[in-house]
């Protein structure tokens, strides 16, 4: 039998989404700031709008759903699911004032593409697009990167036990520190600290290109935000083309692959244990599926003899690469480059790439390489059970952080979560040769949009079908939660339709 929830439930979800919406208004400000700075009044306008409207709502809902009472598993989990969603209505409120998208939805796709670290872009004419604006799209990734529910943890949020289930509801199941609302600190310090070097490193890139330095480190901390948080938007229409700078395409690809990484072994590099990026099963798999992803790509390249030069190979296929298997989704090419200059074979190892993605933990999307590396293990250990003796005590292990037993839980998790991102391709790719588009085209799409990767063959655009708008969104937020927080919102949705 299934149960209707309570009013007291519909209370404590309501309050703690109340309390995230108003770490959300918190976070508006910072691109009011960048319009005074560059002396734009009407995007300045158009955030404080916005800040009324979610402080408006943030507040009825604090105030009505008011409780002392604590989350518990269900409710943490609906919390995180619901608050993506309203993080992106909310957040497309700017946007869509801007007069640059064509619909509110175009609107909601770009926050949801921002907030999820994604990348796929439906905006227009964004070479005018005001810094406030610009600042906004590159600031949604950041705060999406570490995760919407780190911003309440950081700076709304004192301590209670509820905490960990929305940490955990947010695709994130390790704690850096005993802890959780100390791990979302700490999050956060990695994060700003990296922000600050990387702004610099692409600023200074910036000056010797010959940008104005303004311009340069306004550029700088955009392009950080997105790449570090894997996320793929720029503040020019032709992505990372723009720039046309080797500097700028060696810093940003080191900034992706430190996204890519997991937050913990960030802190134990921190602390000095360096020895951990070789012995980690998530490196070690990693940097195995970049070797092997890059062979089957360079492979289709070389067949067509499109970059004949080493130098042109790491700028055009293997920043690609990297690109997809971070989940960044940064482009040295142009879309329509990847039908006409690309074969089949060679975008095959970028869709696997993009499938892949980076490790659990970090900013990036995708099945991830903990994952990979868990399946691979567990294949070993039952070959070993084949070719040996059947008196033979099997047992396979894989260090991650420490040498952790292999156990059928761990395998069983890994499956599920690698054959649930297996259906979320497929329905994407499915929906795509449904509206016309043809198969390569359509799984490559779908695979970027559920990965949260970005990178787009040319089917991302206003004029695609509202239905496959639709579809992207929801392939982005399920990716980016990792299902298990969207299938207890499901859950919860049909307990109120037909709980008793």
């Amino acid at each position: 039998m299934i149960f209707r929830p309570r009013l007291q439930d519909l209370k404590i979800i309501g309050f703690y989404l109340g309390k995230i919406i108003l770490g959300l208004v918190f976070t508006m400000a910072l691109p009011i700031l960048i319009g005074l700075i560059f002396g734009e009044l009407n995007p300045v306008l158009d955030f404080l709008i916005s800040i009324e409207i979610a402080l408006i709502f943030g507040l009825i809902l604090t105030r009505l759903c008011f409780t002392e009472h604590d989350l518990n598993w269900m409710q943490g989990m609906i919390v995180v699911s619901l608050s993506w969603i309203i993080a992106m209505i909310l957040g497309a409120i700017p946007l869509y004032l801007s007069g640059h998208w064509v619909s509110y939805l175009d609107a909601c796709f770009d926050a949801m593409s921002g907030f999820a670290t994604t990348g796929l872009a439906l905006v227009q004419n964004l070479d005018h697009l005001s810094y406030a604006h610009n600042f906004w799209r590159h600031l949604i990734m950041f705060i999406g990167g570490q995760g919407i529910v780190i911003v309440a943890l950081s700076f709304f949020v004192r301590g209670f036990s509820g905490a960990f289930k929305m940490y955990v509801g947010e695709a994130r199941d390790e704690k850096i520190l005993p802890n959780v609302i100390h791990t979302a600190r700490f999050i956060w310090l990695v994060s700003i600290i990296y922000l600050i070097l990387g702004t610099l490193a692409l600023g200074i890139a910036g000056l010797l290109d010959g940008m104005k330095p303004l311009n340069a480190f306004f550029h700088g901390a955009c392009l950080f935000m997105a790449a570090f948080d894997t996320g793929g938007f720029t503040p020019q229409s032709q992505n990372m083309l723009y720039y046309h700078s080797l500097s700028f395409e060696i810093i940003t690809a080191v900034i992706m692959i430190l996204g890519a990484i997991n937050f913990r072994l960030h802190y134990y590099i921190w602390t000095g244990n360096r020895k951990e990026i070789f012995k980690n099963v998530e490196t070690v798999t990693f940097f195995i599926t970049i070797i092997i992803t890059f062979c089957i790509t360079a492979a289709g390249l070389s067949q067509l003899g499109v970059y004949p030069q080493a130098l042109t190979l790491f700028r055009k296929g293997f920043y690609q690469l990297v690109s997809s298997h971070t989940g960044t989704g940064y482009q040295t090419i142009y879309p329509a480059q990847f039908m006409n200059d690309w074969n089949p074979l060679s975008m095959t190892g970028i869709i696997y790439a993009m499938a892949l993605g980076g490790a659990v933990c970090s900013t990036t999307g995708a099945i991830k390489m903990l994952r990979i590396g868990i399946i691979f293990k567990a294949l070993k250990e039952d070959l070993k059970r084949i070719m040996f003796s059947e008196r033979a005590v099997i047992i396979e292990k894989f260090h991650h952080i420490k040498e952790v037993f292999l156990e059928d839980k761990s395998v069983r998790a890994a499956l599920l979560i690698t054959l649930c991102y297996l259906v979320l391709y497929a329905f994407g790719t499915l929906m795509g040769i449904f509206y016309g588009y043809p198969f390569l085209e359509s799984l490559f799409e779908s695979a970027s949009a559920a990965a949260n990767v970005g990178l787009s063959c040319g089917v991302t655009n206003t004029a695609m079908p509202v239905g496959l708008k639709f579809t992207y969104i929801f392939q982005m937020w399920a990716g980016r939660l990792e299902f298990m927080s969207v299938f207890i919102l499901l859950g919860f949705l049909v307990a109120i339709i037909k709980g008793k």
